[in-house]
């Protein structure tokens, strides 16, 4: 019965360095382990230099030397968080201007139907209300109201009166911010545009 136990071990096609199916796929999985093992080690390494772990707890974490280490951190509110011009190159801003330009224009003309649609339909109802004896209208109040409003929108609008130092504020604000995102702006003025369109 040895004789035949040995037999399978000295047959041609288990020669030297050649292995089983099985024994490949084990092989393979520990070879997987052994990298698995290192990427862990490598974070832990790579963690424990980003943010190091902390001796007691009356220590205090740094939150901003924290955040210096993190790269998308830097990014989003680094050193260059001014106008997207420095940001983003110029065919990211004009993606991003048309598309949100598009979305804001297509919203815009749905909802700007909506409002004619009611305001529309309301105004026909009245009319329809004042025609069959519904409603009567005084319209000698309504030409006097209308007077009085048209003498305060003649004051309001008038050279004498200046912006107050808020709304300048503001203004050039808005200014300068249309002065440092042109492209942005500019697409998205063309994709509000053709929202409106479409």
């Amino acid at each position: 019965m040895e004789e035949q136990e040995e037999e399978p071990e000295k047959s041609p096609s288990r020669a030297s360095g050649a292995h089983s199916c099985s024994s490949l796929i084990r092989l393979e999985q520990e070879a997987k382990r052994r990298k698995r093992a290192q990427l862990q080690q490598r974070k832990a390494a790579a963690a424990a230099t980003i943010m190091p772990v902390r001796e007691s707890s009356d220590d205090v974490l740094d939150l901003a030397e924290y955040a210096k280490n993190r790269s998308w951190w830097r990014k989003l509110f680094g050193p260059k968080s001014g106008s997207s011009a420095e940001k983003y190159s110029v065919a990211t801003q004009i993606a991003i201007g048309g598309a949100t330009g598009w979305c804001t224009g297509f919203i815009f003309q749905k909802v700007g139907k909506l409002a004619a649609t009611a305001v529309g339909g309301g105004f026909f109802l009245l009319q329809i209300a004042n025609h069959t004896g519904y409603i009567k209208i005084d319209w000698q109040m309504v030409e006097r109201d209308v007077s009085k409003a048209k003498e305060q929108l003649k004051f309001r609008s008038s050279p004498t009166k200046k912006l107050t130092p808020e709304m300048k504020n503001k203004m050039d604000e808005v200014i300068s911010f249309l002065k440092k995102n042109v492209i942005l702006t500019g697409s998205f003025v063309g994709g509000f545009l053709l929202g409106m369109a479409s």
